[in-house]
């Protein structure tokens, strides 16, 4: 299984973004909440869900979008089940390491 990343340093802070593959340029809609999976932001090349997993332990700011790798983040420990949001169905989570 693949996942899109990208992966930003900015000032001393490193951004990572992990988004699974079909979900690509994709707008999911909830209520108030539009979420756009935009290429530009998450699309920094493809690699296997553990390896963009892995990329988590050196990263200080975190967003990921879909099943595949949110459900591995929470296997790994990365993610609290619970710290989860459901966008149209879509698992979605954010870690911030202070």
């Amino acid at each position: 299984m693949e996942a899109y990343v990208n992966l930003k340093k900015m000032g001393r802070n490193v951004l990572l973004a992990i988004c699974d593959c079909d979900l690509l340029g994709r707008t999911l809609r909830e209520g108030k909440i539009v979420f756009h999976i935009k290429d530009e932001f998450y699309n920094g090349g493809k690699v296997t869900v553990e390896e963009a997993v892995g990329m988590i332990e050196n990263s200080t700011i975190v967003n990921l979008v879909g099943k595949n790798c949110v459900e591995k983040a929470i296997s790994k420990g990365y993610v609290h089940p619970e710290a989860v949001l459901e966008i149209s169905g879509v698992p979605h989570a954010q870690i911030v390491k202070l």
